[in-house]
Parts: C-alpha cells; sequence; structure tokens
C-alpha cells in the first residue's frame, strides 16, 4: 500500500514537528574542531554556531540561550573554566561539554567540580561527543 506523501514531504496524516531543534555552541581556537562538529551535528538537525575564541561566544551567549555548549580547555584570554562559570551563571540548566588536548587527571577534576558534563581528550571522537549531547540533552 502505497503512502500519500505532502509536498513537504511529511506523510499525509501525519504531524510536522514544532518542538525547537536544539542549539549547539562550540568553541574551539582550532578552526577545523567546529567546521567538523558543525557538519556533523548540523547534519544531525541540530542549529550549531561555532567560535574560534570565548569572547565572542560569551556575547552571544548574552543575547541566545544555547542548549550545550562544547568548548576547548585551553584557550588563549578566556578559557574553558571561565566559560563554564559564565555559561552556568547566565543559564545554570546549559550543558557544557569540554574538550582539551591537555588532559589530566587535575585538569578533569577541575572541570568536573564545575560542574561540566563530559570532559574528552583530543582528538575527540565525533560519535562520541554526539552520544554525550543526545545524554545532555536527554536530562
Amino acid at each position: 500500500m502505497d503512502k500519500e506523501i505532502s509536498k513537504e514531504g511529511v506523510q499525509v496524516g501525519e504531524e510536522i514537528s514544532s518542538a525547537p531543534k536544539c542549539r549547539i555552541m562550540v568553541i574551539d581556537d582550532e578552526k577545523i574542531v567546529g567546521d567538523m562538529a558543525k557538519m556533523s551535528l548540523e547534519h544531525d538537525g541540530y542549529i550549531v554556531e561555532t567560535f574560534l575564541n570565548a569572547e565572542p561566544a560569551l556575547s552571544r551567549l548574552k543575547e541566545e540561550k544555547f542548549d550545550v555548549v562544547v568548548t576547548d580547555y585551553k584557550m588563549k584570554g578566556i578559557d574553558g573554566m571561565e566559560v563554564l562559570r559564565a555559561v552556568k551563571k547566565l543559564y545554570p540548566e546549559t550543558k557544557v561539554i569540554m574538550i582539551t588536548a591537555f588532559a589530566n587527571l587535575d585538569t578533569a577534576i577541575e572541570a568536573l567540580r564545575g560542574d561540566v558534563h563530559d570532559f574528552f581528550p583530543k582528538p575527540v571522537k565525533i560519535k562520541e561527543l554526539k552520544a554525550s549531547i543526545q545524554r545532555a540533552l536527554s536530562k
């Protein structure tokens, strides 16, 4: 039996979801990290904004709430821990995922004490990052 499809590509009788798409911010001073995350996450239907440093990202956060912020730990100027504190002050429910090339136990403990949702050493596997984002959004 053939199903009738509307011009919007939705099966007739099926409701179009009006749920807002999840917004994700990615802050990393390595352009390739942000570009790869954006491409992969947008493919999954997320709305993604990327930033090469924290200053403009934090300005953007004052204008718009994001559901998840993925940030590098070590950046020039404002670092990932400062980003974490700023995000939690503005939006306590926003989940923060931290990534770093300088992973050690002390760094991980500091991040976890700061209420980071997840912590990954670089190079982060996009599959693991996506799974972490899904867990963050389900809480």
